[in-house]
């Protein structure tokens, strides 16, 4: 089981990213926009950079839903391969087959 802290501060994180995704992306396309002005492109990045940096989604961490693992994580089924072991051992996980020999 992970801290409790990292999984809120991932938490924290991702609410930030939902807060501040569009007004991010609306400001990088203008500073990439080579067909406007150096100075508009300028201030489209100072005003970027004044966003806070956990708004920026490269920033959070994919954890495991079940047990706040970082590492060795599925996307498709937001789980580490250690609970997705154990559940499909239980037979809680539809379509997964255990197998043993």
């Amino acid at each position: 089981m992970a801290k409790k802290s990292s999984i809120e501060k991932n938490k924290r994180r991702a609410a930030l990213v939902k807060k501040f995704g569009a007004k991010r992306e609306r400001l990088k396309t203008i500073a990439n926009n080579e067909t406007l002005s150096m100075e508009e492109r300028f201030m489209a990045r100072l005003k970027l950079s004044e966003l806070p940096r956990n708004s920026a989604k490269e920033r959070v961490r994919n954890r495991c839903e079940v047990t706040g693992r970082p590492r060795s994580v599925y996307r498709k089924l937001k789980m580490s391969r250690i609970a997705l072991r154990e559940l499909g051992s239980k037979g809680l996980v539809p379509g997964l087959v255990k197998s043993s020999w």
